[in-house]
């Protein structure tokens, strides 16, 4: 599986950007976090970050024959991109929205998505922990699983004999449930 994540304006400002907002979490650490988080699901996962609509409408046209899905935080263009939204719609690749902060608990022109209507999902208010979750799901989704079994089963469950060796039957311990190092060479 390989997923595209893109990040949208002024993500690039994310740990100094309004922490109180958006949180401490650098977007490199995001895209590192994510990275690592795909390697041990099976799945590689590539970052871009963009403060131009064109630019984002541009990649996520080229993105079938390249990427089985998306995760995308459109941010500001969230509320006004007709564009994005219109090439979401025309590639038809599975797709799940992101926001750091919890959108309708701000200000209301904020409550308007114009991506939603044609992406799987919206992962909104967990701050950088919505991006993973937003690529289990969208792993979940693109191998018809459950979430456990993207993780190969749970622990100790006897049941699932999951996606990564039957570590639901096993016992063992599974190397995807353990939190991804991040050392310089996953920036």
């Amino acid at each position: 599986m390989r997923v595209l994540v893109i990040h949208g304006p002024n993500l690039q400002l994310l740990g100094t950007r309004e922490p109180e907002i958006y949180g401490r979490t650098t977007l490199q650490a995001i895209d590192g976090r994510l990275r690592a988080l795909g390697r041990a699901l099976g799945a590689f996962v590539e970052c871009r970050q963009s403060n131009h609509e064109g630019e984002i409408v541009t990649w996520i046209g080229a993105a079938p024959g390249q990427f089985d899905g998306l995760i995308l935080n459109p941010a500001a263009y969230t509320h006004t991109s007709v564009a994005i939204r219109d090439a979401l719609a025309a590639v038809g690749l599975p797709a799940v929205e992101v926001h750091l902060s919890n959108v309708h608990r701000r200000e209301a022109f904020r409550r308007r998505s114009l991506v939603a209507p044609v992406v799987l999902g919206t992962v909104s208010g967990l701050g950088a922990l919505g991006y993973e979750l937003a690529l289990v799901g969208l792993l979940a989704h693109l191998r018809g699983q459950a979430v456990a079994d993207v993780f190969g089963g749970l622990a100790g469950d006897g049941e699932n004999s999951g996606a990564a060796g039957g570590f639901g039957k096993s016992g063992g311990e599974n190397p995807a449930l353990k939190a991804p190092e991040l050392g310089e060479k996953n920036r």
